[in-house]
């Protein structure tokens, strides 16, 4: 789960890392009567959505005096910003952060990210702040610094004394530096976050440390402890079959090909994808109903798929092993009762009590092809989309 900027900034406050003045502002008005609590004139006004490269898509501009806010978030909020995060259809600006502008004499990166090959959170650090990450670690690999951080001991004031000092930031700022560091690892395993990313942290005229920009994602599966986090879901920036698949337990995440597919098992899920692409075609999505499925989950599952308008035909790929097939097969019917089938249908069902399955498809008035093989079915399906 994402969260805005503004939000990740007031969590930043709670953990004492330091950041700029500012609120979130949802009119013009709102804009202007923020700008009007600042210290200085001069204030930045951010589009607020869920994506990076906003800036470059026209979605911060500063405001050199408070008299121009007005004007600027009335430029930016019904905005479409177009980013490489959002894809090419944008995401619209409902909200703006207006904050106050800051005395820029460095920047630098800093993220947190959970590492599952080692168990740790990484700290990824450099000098080269403003700038995509991805082009430093590609163009001068040597900038970026890396440090994982033992989860026995947690995070140590000698580890952010250590890069510090491989960044090679001024002696004024290094005892600032390791407090902040310290502080965001205590926010990232606190609040079950999965990255932390602040680009740019800046260093100030005066030698102070802020977070001029705030990126933080959580892991879904521990907002469960975290019921303060899961308040600040914005459902506006999340697609609305994700949200509706995770109402019933599913998991689902939607891509851009055309074939919907719904399998049980997230391995299956994925071979199921990769054998669609080596089909020729392209997975709409990853669904996997779960092990315990049950007849209305797997019908909540078909119609998710089927409200897709980028969904051009419909595999569906199970393995009874918990889950019986006669339970999916009579989803899939109860479905196809209720939602206009207009697209062509493969079923593959193998394992616990797949004949019965097959026997209840084959009984009901359902258009459907049946698939003896996850190969078969690939084939099958991506012949009846092309």
């Amino acid at each position: 789960m994402n969260i805005h900027e503004y939000q990740a900034k007031a969590l930043f406050r709670k953990y004492q890392i330091p950041v700029p003045n500012g609120d979130v502002a949802f009119s013009p008005e709102e804009a202007a009567s923020v700008a009007k609590t600042l210290e200085t004139p001069i204030c930045v006004v951010k589009a607020q959505i869920h994506a990076g490269g906003r800036g470059k898509a026209g979605g911060v501009l500063l405001a050199r005096t408070r008299e121009e806010v007005i004007p600027l978030a009335k430029e930016i909020l019904g905005k479409i910003l177009v980013t490489p995060q959002t894809g090419p259809e944008g995401k619209e600006v409902k909200k703006l952060l207006i904050e106050e502008g800051a005395d820029i004499q460095n920047e630098l990166y800093l993220s947190l990210v959970a590492d599952r090959g080692s168990g740790s959170v990484v700290v990824i650090a450099s000098t080269e702040g403003g700038m995509e990450i991805e082009e430093v670690a590609e163009a001068t690999p040597e900038k970026i610094i890396r440090l994982s951080i033992d989860p026995a001991f947690g995070f140590q004031a000698y580890e952010g004394r250590s890069i510090a000092f491989k960044m090679g930031l001024p002696k004024e700022v290094i005892g600032q530096f390791v407090k902040l560091l310290g502080n965001l690892y205590r926010l990232f395993i606190e609040k079950g976050a999965m990255q932390i990313e602040i680009n740019p942290l800046i260093i100030t005229g005066d030698n102070r440390l802020i977070a001029l920009d705030a990126k933080v994602g959580f892991d879904d599966s521990a907002l469960f402890k975290n019921p303060d986090v899961s308040k600040l879901r914005d459902l506006d920036e999340e697609d609305v079959l994700e949200t509706r698949a995770a109402e019933f337990g599913l998991n689902y995440i939607k891509l851009d090909g055309k074939i919907g597919c719904m399998v049980n098992g997230a391995g299956l899920a994925m071979s199921t994808m990769d054998v669609i692409k080596l089909a020729g075609s392209e997975p709409a999505n990853f669904l996997d109903v779960g092990g315990g499925a049950s007849k209305e989950t797997v019908k909540q599952a078909f119609q998710i798929l089927l409200d897709d308008p980028n969904v051009k035909g419909v595999l569906v790929n199970i393995f009874g092993g918990i889950v019986r097939c006669e339970r999916i097969a009579g989803g899939i019917i109860d479905a196809a009762k209720e939602v206009s089938l207009n697209v062509p249908l493969v079923v593959r069902l193998e394992g616990t009590n797949a004949t019965e399955a097959k026997t209840l498809l084959a009984d009901s008035d359902i258009e459907l092809i049946v698939a003896d093989t996850l190969w078969d079915g690939a084939q099958k399906i991506v012949a009846q989309v092309s």
